[in-house]
């Protein structure tokens, strides 16, 4: 197996139904639940999500590092990290290049698929 292919994430999960998350260079895979979204995500260049807010979100970092700004305070999370976002609380993200994550939302409609 080649570095690239381990980068990637399994068949199991690339079979699933990309999410329509309009960030360049994001690849996500959809799982959807009956009242929540789990979302696997991999960046292929760095990345900015301005501020927002929305229902609970859970993530795992898997690979990589992702700087979030959560009610105004800055964290890094690395590989094996997890972080919480309460509902309603404002939140921005910098992420770098080849971050991966499973991230769970409290909201069954969070994202579409494409």
């Amino acid at each position: 197996m080649t570095v690239t292919e381990e980068k990637k994430f399994p068949e199991i999960i690339t079979n699933l139904p990309e999410a329509n998350i309009p960030i360049k260079g994001l690849r996500s895979h959809l799982f959807q639940g009956q009242n929540q979204q789990l979302v696997f995500m991999s960046f292929e260049n760095d990345a900015e999500v301005p501020e927002h807010s929305h229902e609970t979100q859970w993530g795992v970092v898997l690979d990589g590092q992702i700087e979030l700004t959560i009610d105004g305070k800055e964290h890094t999370f690395t590989k094996g990290d997890t972080y919480f976002i309460p509902k309603d609380v404002r939140h921005s993200a910098k992420i770098k290049k080849g971050y991966k994550d499973l991230t769970l939302f409290n909201q069954k409609n969070r994202y579409d698929a494409k």
